[in-house]
């Protein structure tokens, strides 16, 4: 087993205004490319797991099967637990763990799954190494990940202009890579996969509610969550400067003809047999 490395800093934290979209997040919406090779008895691990609503999906999809959700912060189990209480799933366990470093032996998965998470960690090859070591001879890794560079919107906004340069310059200086999505295939082979399917898909942003509800929680974030510490504390912007976003965040979602679309990477990698 490789040694363990510590991931990078986790840029967002988990402030209401990031769970509010993490809890938001499903197998439908966020691991569509994924589910027509999920099959019954499935083992799975769903590395970063958060919250858990992703996991509880693919544990509802693989009867018969069991799902263990991985992640690297120990309070945000208790709601992952939660989460599979309340609908009811047994076949689903948690553990703290980093993915440079999985506790797990070798070949002991079916599918090793990760949305959103290669973006916060140091060692992207690393961790796509470590996910190939617990996977079993045939079985795949998912990797999901948003690509801000690659993030639009209408109308125009010097405001979320900003946004963008200031969230991509504090997540480098936490050490991540937040346009990740772009690279995942580049990893994925850097790392030693030969299999890889390289795919791409969106989340949009365009109805009344579902401006409010993006704009929102983006607003709130740039403000309160520990993303908002590390870009003053970091020398990267001022208390004033964070709130001039947080309101082209307001102003952008009261727009009728507001429309904003989030590009993610995919990767299915298949382990040979």
């Amino acid at each position: 087993m490789s040694a363990p490395r510590d991931s990078a800093v986790y840029t967002h934290g988990h402030h209401e205004s990031v769970l509010r979209s993490h809890t938001w997040r499903t197998a439908e919406n966020s691991a569509g490319y994924l589910l027509g090779a999920l099959e019954p008895g499935m083992r799975i691990l769903d590395v970063g797991c958060g919250p858990g609503t992703i996991t509880a999906d693919l544990a509802e999809r693989v009867p018969g099967g069991h799902v263990t959700g991985l992640d690297r912060a120990p309070g945000i189990l208790a709601q992952a637990r939660a989460t599979a209480r309340q609908r009811d799933l047994t076949a689903v366990d948690f553990t703290v763990g980093d993915v440079h470093a999985l506790g797990f032996p070798d070949d002991t998965f079916c599918v090793v799954h990760a949305h959103q998470v290669l973006q916060h960690v140091g060692d992207p090859v690393g961790a796509l190494r470590e996910m190939r070591r617990v996977t079993r001879p045939g079985g795949l890794i998912a990797v999901r990940d948003s690509d801000y560079a690659a993030m639009t919107w209408y109308p125009a906004s010097p405001g979320l202009d900003d946004w963008l340069y200031l969230y991509r310059r504090v997540a480098r200086a936490n050490g991540g890579e937040p346009d990740a999505g772009r690279r995942l295939k580049s990893w994925a082979l850097a790392a030693g996969w030969t299999d890889v399917r390289a795919t791409s898909s969106t989340w949009t942003f365009s109805t009344a509610d579902e401006r409010a509800w993006w704009s929102g929680l983006w607003a709130d974030r740039t403000v309160a969550s520990s993303y908002a510490e590390r870009a003053v504390d970091g020398g990267f912007t001022t208390r004033a400067g964070l709130r001039a976003v947080a309101d082209a965040w307001r102003e952008w979602g009261a727009r009728d003809d507001g429309w904003f679309s989030v590009l993610h990477g995919e990767i299915l990698c298949r382990k040979e047999a």
